[in-house]
């Protein structure tokens, strides 16, 4: 039985970011201008570092070149899967994601697809998801035109909503709301619209061609259809599968025993706190649980979003 990895993780400063991941999670953020916290990542832009057992001090990355056994020996280059808690100040930019087929012919990269847990947001607040335009050229129009208002999507969000941001969605998160992402591992992002706002006095890059070259077009809703299990007063959801990552939320209000059968599993606790086989964990831990670690037990009250491939 392999030991579960707990991770320490890289905080990225952002002209959209605040200072909630240190008031809502107690973290040490590097400025009130903290936006992302890469919490599970073995991309080269921030790598994780795990804080105990016989791996302590070695990088995500390096575990998964040297020990992919820990991994179920799956195949890829790059470990799959990228876990980010987002605190959005203000609007992030509206952005698209490229599909893989587009990212590695354009960028090298995996694509990126992604979705989007609300762990918090002031009343009110609203994502872009989406857009208007049925042709690629009414698309480059409404553009030209700076109609952005007729172009956009927006929905209304409270805490606990979940979306699913398929590559080619349109998207942005709006100001006031904190999320827990799950994604693929890519960092790459085409910036179709930023709000006309200045950093170090200078409009950020927009990328209006790739961007218009990788939407999908018309815009269709994604479908994902939650499902929910109870079991010894403990709530199980389901809350998508696809082939890029599956994503659970667990509320514990008990115990509650599992078996890790996957390749492995991404966890995050977003609220309370409890102990994983004796091992006391709390709001704001992350953590892998590997391969064949067989069967573990859950305890306490917590909320709890886990992910794998």
């Amino acid at each position: 039985m392999s030991d579960i990895l707990f991770l320490d993780s890289v905080f990225k400063e952002k002209i959209w970011g605040g200072n909630k991941l240190k008031e809502y999670f107690n973290y040490d953020i590097p400025s009130n201008n903290t936006g992302e916290y890469w919490a599970v990542s073995a991309h080269p832009n921030g790598d994780s570092i795990v804080e105990n057992g016989e791996y302590q001090g070695k990088k995500l990355s390096w575990l998964w070149e040297n020990k992919r056994e820990l991994f179920g020996n799956i195949k890829g280059n790059e470990f799959p899967l990228l876990t980010k808690i987002i605190d959005a100040n203000t609007d992030l930019s509206v952005q698209v994601h490229p599909n893989d087929k587009y990212a590695k012919e354009h960028e090298d990269s995996l694509g990126k697809t992604e979705c989007w847990y609300i762990i918090d947001c002031d009343e009110d607040s609203e994502l872009v998801l989406g857009h208007n335009a049925n042709t690629k050229e009414e698309m480059r129009e409404i553009i030209d035109e700076g109609s952005w208002d007729k172009l956009l999507r927006r929905v209304k969000i409270k805490p606990g909503d979940f979306f699913y941001i398929p590559a080619g969605t349109v998207h942005a998160i709006g100001s006031g709301t904190m999320i827990l992402e799950t994604q693929q591992s890519s960092d790459i992002t085409y910036r179709l619209y930023d709000y006309d706002r200045l950093q170090d006095g200078k409009p950020r890059e927009l990328h209006i061609e790739k961007s218009i070259d990788v939407t999908k077009i018309p815009h269709e809703d994604a479908n994902n259809n939650c499902t929910i299990e109870k079991i010894n007063n403990n709530i199980i959801e389901n809350l998508i599968e696809t082939e890029y990552f599956s994503v659970y939320k667990l509320d514990i209000n008990s115990n509650l025993t599992m078996n890790q059968d996957k390749p492995f599993m991404i966890m995050s606790v977003l609220k309370g706190k409890g102990n994983i086989d004796g091992i006391s964990i709390e709001k704001g831990d992350h953590f892998i649980i590997p391969y064949n670690h067989g069967e573990f037990i859950l305890e306490g009250d917590m909320e709890i979003i886990y992910s794998y491939v």
